[in-house]
């Protein structure tokens, strides 16, 4: 793809990939770092588009911000006790230091290099022929594959309804104790009645 619309598509996708990014790492909410993922891998579906791999494109927003997106706000959504906020850390120096010497690095590669290309035509479609190999020699994998990811789901389902009814099975057991002490006690005072009335 050439042209001044697909090259202000390229930097404009490009700026909203490095800003989602930055969104993650400042965000204060877990979920609103989600969010800003999910955006992330949108953009990343665009810049995708803009390179002619149409295939990974369908993929990055079917896989990453569809299936991966929603899934991590499912984990967030049934972990209630968990903590949503981030939490202070040490490692904010060091992690901006190491992120800006790579940085500089990608920035000094990217403007040094001589980036020659040669004359080409378009790119073939590839997703045609993907979605024929999924549909048949590849079928029996795409589909296991695909019930390993509900099976692992699901149990994470199941593990987040046990620690939750936890404590309300210990608050039944502890009220079951207290009726059958009660009972107890009120028999003690019956005897001891009595026995004071025999008397």
């Amino acid at each position: 793809m050439d042209g001044f619309g697909v090259t202000a598509a390229f930097w404009g996708l490009s700026a909203l990939a490095v800003g989602s990014a930055l969104g993650i790492m400042l965000a204060r909410s877990l979920l609103h770092a989600v969010l800003w993922l999910i955006l992330a891998f949108a953009g990343l579906a665009g810049l995708f588009v803009t390179l002619s791999a149409d295939f990974v494109a369908v993929a990055q927003v079917l896989v990453y911000a569809g299936a991966v997106g929603v899934l991590v706000v499912f984990a967030i959504m049934l972990t209630p006790n968990s903590q949503t906020g981030n939490s202070e850390t040490r490692m904010v120096g060091p992690g901006l230091f190491v992120a800006s010497v790579v940085s500089g690095i990608m920035v000094y590669i990217a403007t040094q290099t001589d980036w020659s290309t040669a004359a080409r035509g378009d790119f073939p479609a590839t997703a045609l022929e993907i979605g024929t190999a999924l549909t048949n020699r590849y079928l029996l994998p795409f589909e296991v594959a695909s019930v390993l990811l509900i099976a692992a789901m699901v149990g994470a389902i199941v593990l987040v309804r046990a620690a939750r009814d936890e404590p309300e099975r210990r608050e039944l057991a502890g009220e079951g104790e207290g009726e059958v002490n009660t009972a107890e006690a009120a028999g003690r005072e019956v005897v001891a009645a009595g026995s004071h009335g025999g008397h």
